[in-house]
């Protein structure tokens, strides 16, 4: 299980410090989803200082601090359900594929690191 956990988590981090970076930057792809959804690109730092801290916290959670990697895990669920929720609100539909994903990796890394 253990192997499982860092394997999932580590996926996790990756991803989310990966659309952290991509929102700092204004990717175009990051910058025409958000307009779709309604979402201000003035909030595109927040949202990556979100990100951000949630792949810190999983790392931490990794390095030996469970209690940050429970919580990091827990935030970026929250975080998350939002994603997905602004999409349905907004009815966008057709990339809605990421939101979920990102969603199932932080909810897979939440039940390994409380599983721990």
């Amino acid at each position: 299980m253990f192997i499982s956990y860092v394997i999932v988590t580590a996926v996790t981090i990756a991803v989310n410090a990966g659309i952290a970076v991509a929102d700092l930057a204004k990717a175009g792809f990051v910058l025409a989803n958000s307009a779709e959804v309604g979402l201000p690109q003035s909030w595109l730092p927040w949202l990556a200082a979100l990100k951000g801290a949630g792949a810190a916290g999983l790392l931490l959670g990794l390095l030996g601090v469970p209690v940050l990697g429970v919580a990091a895990a827990t935030g970026l669920v929250l975080f998350y359900v939002g994603a997905v929720t602004a999409h349905v609100r907004a009815r966008v539909y057709r990339n809605m594929a990421f939101p979920g994903a990102y969603l199932a990796l932080a909810a897979a890394s939440l039940v390994l690191a409380a599983a721990r």
